[in-house]
């Protein structure tokens, strides 16, 4: 398996084609906030002190939610290749373990997508202090590697089935624009959830990788908020937290971080417990 993993890596980071196109929505978010959303948020906050730094934290940490989605989905394009090429018969007839090379591929997609998320962290912190802001506590950033960790094996599991069913480059190359295209608003990065209407932020709070988009902006957003809210009423902040989606309302009950991780580890048992079905299936 270690030879496949070692080749599946370096075909992944030799094509340059795949590395910016698994990071496409990711560039496209950052160009978006960058060229006009930035300023209309930060505008709308005019005279409150830290908006920057606030409204900075708030769409990076949607950005490491939303980068292991994409980034693995990228990397599992090396599954779609296989078989168009003929090399996945190969490695069926070759004295390798299926599981094994199922494995390989799963693998190093998780691999794959946690360089690209921790690449993403960095450059997130460092757009962060140079428009102001602070550097993440050590606590805190401990806390985001092992949420990027967990987001990771989340992600890389659900896209490993998905494109488990794909048998051609034209229906992966689909998936890949229509995953991309809709992550930034199914994660309320686009458009803030509480700008939203009603049906569409409950399908925003059902899909899983929001919740993750949740637990980062918790950490992420703990020193701007004690900033921009220091004196202000638990009203104002928590009304601002619903609006921006650091925390999730059903009904009258606002999700605790441990709910919305327990909801994802739920869809991780979930993806991975069907992964293995069909897996077990394609080998009978």
């Amino acid at each position: 398996m270690n030879s496949l993993l070692k080749r599946n890596l370096l075909i992944f980071f030799r094509d340059r084609s795949s590395v910016f196109f698994s990071l496409l929505a990711v560039f496209i978010i950052l160009g978006l906030y960058i060229l006009f959303l930035g300023d209309l948020i930060v505008d709308s906050m005019e005279n409150v002190p830290g908006a920057r730094f606030l409204i900075d934290s708030w769409i990076m940490a949607g950005l490491l939610a939303v980068t292991p989605v994409t980034t693995s989905l990228g990397a599992m394009g090396t599954i779609i290749l296989d078989k168009k090429y003929g090399q996945y018969k190969d490695f069926a007839v070759a004295p390798m373990n299926r599981a094994a090379i199922t494995a390989g591929y799963a693998v190093s997609g998780f691999i794959i997508s946690v360089i690209m998320t921790l690449i993403t962290f960095i450059l997130a912190e460092i757009y962060i202090v140079i428009y102001g802001g602070e550097l993440l506590p050590l606590k805190a950033v401990l806390k985001v590697l092992g949420l990027i960790l967990f987001n990771t094996a989340f992600s890389s599991i659900m896209m490993f089935y998905l494109v488990s069913w794909f048998r051609s480059v034209g229906a992966y190359s689909a998936a890949c624009n229509v995953v991309g295209t809709l992550i930034g608003f199914l994660t309320g990065i686009y458009i803030p959830i509480g700008n939203l209407p009603e049906a569409v932020q409950t399908v925003i709070k059902v899909f899983p990788p929001s919740h993750m988009a949740v637990l980062f902006r918790r950490i992420m957003m703990e020193r701007a908020e004690s900033i921009t809210f220091a004196g202000a009423p638990a009203e104002m902040l928590e009304k601002f937290r619903l609006e921006m989606g650091i925390v999730f309302k059903f009904g009258d009950t606002i999700l605790s971080p441990g709910v919305s991780l327990l909801y994802v580890l739920f869809f991780l048992a979930l993806f991975l417990i069907l992964s293995l079905f069909r897996f077990a299936k394609k080998a009978a």
